[in-house]
């Protein structure tokens, strides 16, 4: 909100996020751990590289090689 940015998962993205943070054991510790490594860190490296103009939507999706961010 501070960076007048919109965030959009598309349903394969929060499918992925909840596959790869899945764990019976520790609920939802891993999914937090999943956000922070891979749309956290990637969507904080595009605002410092200034490729996340203000009331820019970043959309976050899958596909074979893991999440992907594009920046409309």
């Amino acid at each position: 909100a501070k960076q007048d940015l919109n965030l959009t998962v598309t349903p394969a993205g929060l499918a992925r996020i909840a596959e790869q943070g899945y764990d019976p054991v520790y609920g939802a510790r891993p999914v937090r751990r999943v956000i922070q490594r891979e749309l956290e860190t990637a969507i904080a490296r595009r605002i410092v590289a200034g490729d996340c103009p203000p009331n820019a939507t970043v959309t976050v999706s899958a596909d074979d090689s893991g999440l992907s961010l594009t920046i409309d």
